[in-house]
């Protein structure tokens, strides 16, 4: 029988091969983790609503380091930085503000998954200023939303028993293809759940858990989107089951974020489709934030 996965293990096993930095740093108050690579202009991965934190990067932190230094935290309460009372919009703010200053990311072109994508819209609507672009990866408050009822079922059972069962569950509501990206990355894929099943059982990761659905899930007005004025847009999986693809496109098309749409992905192509997502991230860098114009919008 294989010994069981710890926290420390299956994160290691998550980031093995990729050169980086681990630091602490205390941002806001918070006792914060974040992993650091490369050189060059500052790129910030934030990750989405998932227990592991930003540690699920690790497919595509290689590639984007080559030309950036990439910086990727762990959002308070998730992953190993430590919890605030309260994750919200306001609180958001404050830490993602002070953590700017803390890691010495000037300008940085920030891409933010799902749920965090989410706050950091919410955050680029009132200080745009320090971004040097803003990417959406799949944020569900760009437009009207509803959590799948499905989708709700699979996170509430995994929620009240994080068992490897349970797990799969969610991860096939998250993939396109569970199965193959297990066949391909069987390690990988062992040690993403057992340390996101790990920290799902801790109290205040699961309490983070919950204030960030319901801070993260709340729609931006358009009134309010449309103060983003850093250049903005969009990426997005083809087969999004969690926030779908239909719900990108009206924003796109109100607001001039041009959008990139992953193949054969669902919510997280960095997973699924690491060289097309990274592929993606560099065009848009060189055609709307490097040399920002009109765009026309993928259909």
């Amino acid at each position: 029988m294989k010994p069981r996965r710890t926290d420390s293990t299956a994160r290691d096993e998550m980031l093995r091969g990729v050169s980086l930095e681990h630091r602490r740093l205390r941002v806001d108050g918070v006792s914060t983790s974040l992993l650091e690579s490369g050189a060059g202009p500052s790129m910030i991965l934030l990750h989405g609503g998932i227990e592991c934190g930003g540690a699920y990067w690790a497919p595509v932190i290689s590639q984007l380091a080559e030309v950036h230094r990439v910086l990727v935290p762990d959002v308070p309460g998730i992953g190993e930085s430590d919890p605030l009372s309260r994750l919200d919009a306001d609180s958001f703010d404050r830490w993602f503000g002070s953590l700017l200053q803390a890691a010495g990311a000037d300008q940085p072109i920030l891409v933010a998954h799902s749920l965090l994508g989410s706050l950091a819209a919410r955050f680029a609507t009132q200080h745009s200023e320090v971004l040097r672009g803003l990417v959406i990866y799949g944020g569900p408050a760009i437009g009207p939303y509803r959590v799948p009822i499905g989708l709700q079922f699979a996170a509430i059972r995994f929620g009240l028993r994080p068992t490897e069962r349970n797990a799969e569950r969610f991860d096939r509501w998250a993939l396109h293809d569970l199965d193959a990206f297990r066949r391909v990355h069987p390690e990988w894929y062992g040690a993403f759940s057992a340390y996101c099943r790990n920290r799902s059982s801790v109290p205040h990761v699961r309490r983070t858990m919950r204030q960030l659905l319901r801070a993260g899930s709340q729609q931006i007005p358009d009134t309010q989107l449309d103060r983003i004025s850093c250049p903005t847009a969009l990426v997005w999986g083809r087969h999004d089951r969690m926030v779908p693809l239909s719900l990108a496109h009206p924003a796109s098309t109100k607001h001039g974020w041009p959008i990139s749409v992953i193949d054969e992905a669902g919510h997280v192509p960095h997973m699924e489709q690491p060289e097309a997502f990274v592929r993606a991230l560099i065009e848009i860098e060189s055609a709307t934030i490097t040399h920002p114009g009109p765009s026309t919008p993928a259909r």
